[in-house]
């Protein structure tokens, strides 16, 4: 059985980083496309991040120049460096997976973040 695991949350201040990170287990990683999504009290789940098995990556404009998303497969494991946070990066963070050759798919519990001064 797969299985997501987020961890790295936590609370900043405005300017501050956070590196999130998701483990899989049960499967390897290298047949997945990997996604970082986020839901905000009262908004909907927004794609943040994305990153196919090849590394070819896609971002939010909402968060271009300021998250960076990495993979490394070897470790069964996917990333997400989050720099210069605002206090609308306040979400739970989720990480997905979806298999690249089919429809199956993954997500996790979820990771809290939460920008405030």
């Amino acid at each position: 059985q797969v299985q997501l695991v987020e961890s790295g949350g936590g609370s900043v201040q405005p300017g501050g980083s956070l590196k999130l990170s998701c483990v899989v287990s049960g499967d390897i990683l290298g047949g997945f496309i990997m996604y970082w999504f986020r839901r905000a009290p009262e908004k909907q789940r927004e794609l943040v991040a994305a990153i196919t098995t090849g590394g070819t990556t896609n971002y939010a404009d909402s968060v271009k120049g300021r998250f960076t998303i990495a993979r490394d497969n070897a470790k069964n494991a996917v990333y997400l460096q989050m720099n210069n946070l605002n206090t609308e990066d306040t979400a739970v963070y989720y990480c997905h997976a979806l298999r690249a050759l089919g429809s199956e798919r993954h997500w996790g519990q979820g990771t809290q973040v939460t920008v405030s001064s």
